[in-house]
């Protein structure tokens, strides 16, 4: 007589493994539900089948369970790190798990014999790790710092080479040490190497007394060049570690976090403090189904959190103290490799750091609830404009475009991208239009359509560019303007052969919207979300196109006058422009500032704030 699926799974937990591993729960369609670790799989799997607990969430997986694979590990932090990555390639709604893991980048040292700097999306055995980076903007300002005072190559080459090469521009202008060239020893680019990772590290301290003896031992050496090289890089660590604000009274290396749990949404915050200072702080977000505990979220967040990371501190700082923590602290103690400790610090600067912790990831999920709103009214938004429209595509990406001008004078374009309703500024673009003359808005307008869809086609063509400045195509082009300049947009389109693009225009009169063989414009309601979405857009646009015609004309305005000046040529009037930007701003410095800013001779500086005053 066959059995039922329950009592097959149940003569199965009889035959599991007493060692440890990795455990993977399936449901009745065979998609896995749950994965777990534990050091003797049978009484772990065993103990969810034992009896009923108070738990809904442990309830609620053991009912939908058919079925249970392991995988046995030798160790326990194999199984650590296993469960990780089983986490991340099935996603189990079960877990609390990490979420959008892939954005997470690490820098990487690779182990050739003169190792490179990467950042990579994954990570794995071939070099050193440092990471997972929540804040991508801190990452690259580590990297530039790192690439500035320990000048590590960025190249493929298969080093070392048979024979030495001439050195490329990085070599001359010291963002690489030349090991291609037989400019650096081994030794030598390996020093620099150690720095970049005690940088990475977050060692701050440690590096500038090593770099401080390396320029005492330079300068006794009476290697004087070598010495100021290294105090210039003691003077930028230094400023770095001036900005590392927070510290605690010893020097010890911890980690401090803190978690929020709002319904199934968590947050971890961590606080890297190495040598007694916070050398680094990243925010995580994690989904957390069965409304868990902050103490479950905390057990799941440093599971996969510490089998990611390059390393694992001495001592942990938590804001509440963790379910399993027995076994968690010996878990973490066999992926370190040394005893780790996690405490729950209840008073003194510790449990003020570990409550900063906790703010800072109460913070992330209140704006991470604003943005998820924002979405939504965004994608609301973009569906009713989709609608209203009759689009043939929904407008996942939509560039606008707006001319600004003085009379023909310092004319500009600018072109701004929204995707899925909001802008991304890194994407927009200004243009100086060529044409002089009378103003010709169109002609204006067609010229700055044209240079933009033509650049983008030849990215496109050009299979060496991966993803260029224009390669990305709108689904909708917004113009500023009626039935005139959206004609124009149509004829760039249709010129340059592009299919696929719908555009629109928007008037400012009586914010008509008008389409492409419709012989009336379309009026949308005064509070439609869709118009809103398309005024705030088009705004933007001419915002961005305003803001830099009026840059353009402060300089022309301010270059016109130095001209006026004996002694200030090409290159200082390029200067001071930069600088300065305008008449008004020049006019309200003292001579001692230019002097300051832009090294020139101070009686120059004193008649050119003459001239200046004079003309305001």
């Amino acid at each position: 007589m066959n059995k039922a699926p329950k009592d097959r799974l149940i003569d199965k937990l009889e035959t599991l493994p007493t060692s440890p591993g990795v455990y993977r729960m399936r449901d009745a369609q065979g998609a896995v539900i749950y994965v777990g670790k534990a050091s003797s799989l049978r009484s772990r799997v065993r103990s969810y089948f034992q009896a009923a607990t108070a738990d809904r969430k442990t309830n609620r997986l053991v009912a939908e369970v058919h079925d249970i694979d392991v995988i046995e590990t030798n160790t326990e932090a194999e199984a650590l790190l296993l469960e990780d990555e089983l986490i991340k390639q099935h996603r189990p709604r079960f877990n609390i798990r990490l979420r959008d893991d892939k954005r997470y980048p690490y820098l990487k040292l690779t182990d050739e014999p003169f190792p490179r700097i990467l950042i990579v999306r994954r990570r794995g055995d071939d070099g050193r790790y440092f990471g997972p980076y929540a804040n991508v903007k801190a990452m690259r300002a580590t990297l530039k710092l790192a690439q500035k005072l320990f000048p590590i190559r960025t190249c493929t080459l298969d080093l070392p080479l048979a024979q030495p090469r001439r050195p490329c521009l990085n070599y001359h202008i010291g963002r690489c040490l030349g090991p291609c060239a037989g400019r650096a020893t081994k030794a030598e680019y390996h020093k620099a190497v150690r720095g970049a990772a005690m940088l990475f590290e977050g060692r701050i301290v440690g590096l500038v007394k090593r770099l401080r003896k390396e320029m005492e031992d330079a300068a006794a050496a009476q290697r004087f060049e070598q010495a100021a090289s290294v105090r210039d890089r003691i003077t930028a660590l230094t400023h770095a570690l001036e900005r590392q604000s927070v510290s605690l009274s010893d020097n010890k290396d911890r980690d401090a976090i803190g978690v929020a749990v709002v319904g199934d949404r968590a947050s971890a915050n961590v606080f890297r403090v190495r040598e007694g200072r916070v050398a680094g702080r990243e925010t995580f977000f994690l989904r957390a189904p069965g409304r868990p505990s902050p103490e479950e979220a905390i057990v799941a967040f440093l599971r996969q959190y510490y089998a990611r990371t390059g390393s694992v501190p001495r001592e942990l700082l938590l804001s509440h103290a963790p379910t399993e923590e027995a076994q968690l602290a010996e878990e973490l103690t066999a992926l370190r490799g040394k005893r780790v400790h996690l405490r729950v610090p209840q008073r003194g600067e510790k449990r003020r750091l570990v409550q900063m912790a906790v703010d800072n990831a109460r913070h992330a999920l209140a704006r991470e609830k604003l943005t998820e709103s924002m979405r939504e009214r965004a994608a609301a938004a973009l569906t009713e404009l989709a609608s209203q429209l009759a689009l043939t595509s929904f407008p996942q990406r939509i560039e606008a475009f707006d001319i600004s001008n003085t009379q023909g004078g310092e004319a500009t374009g600018s072109m701004v991208v929204f995707e899925n309703g909001r802008p991304r500024r890194d994407s927009y673009r200004r243009f100086k239009v060529h044409i002089s003359g009378k103003p010709d808005d169109y002609a204006m307008m067609f010229e700055v359509l044209h240079r933009r869809f033509r650049r983008g086609l030849a990215e496109i063509a050009d299979p060496t560019v991966s993803r260029g400045k224009f390669s990305e195509l709108p689904d909708l082009l917004l113009i500023d303007g009626g039935r005139g300049q959206l004609n124009v947009a149509l004829d760039v389109l249709s010129e340059l052969g592009i299919e696929g693009i719908e555009a629109i225009g928007l008037a400012k009169r009586h914010e008509e919207i008008h389409r492409p063989g419709a012989d009336t414009p379309c009026v949308l309601p005064a509070d439609s979300r869709a118009l809103l979405l398309l005024r705030q857009i088009r705004d933007e646009a001419h915002r961005f196109a305003v803001t830099y015609h009026r840059r353009l004309r402060a300089e022309r305005s301010i270059a016109s006058i130095l001209d006026e000046v004996p002694g200030v040529g090409p290159k200082r009037r390029a200067s001071l422009v930069k600088r300065f930007g305008s008449v008004a701003k020049l006019a309200e410095a003292s001579a001692d500032e230019i002097v300051a800013a832009t090294h020139i001779p101070r009686p120059l500086a004193e008649r050119i704030l003459k001239r200046v005053r004079a003309n305001g």
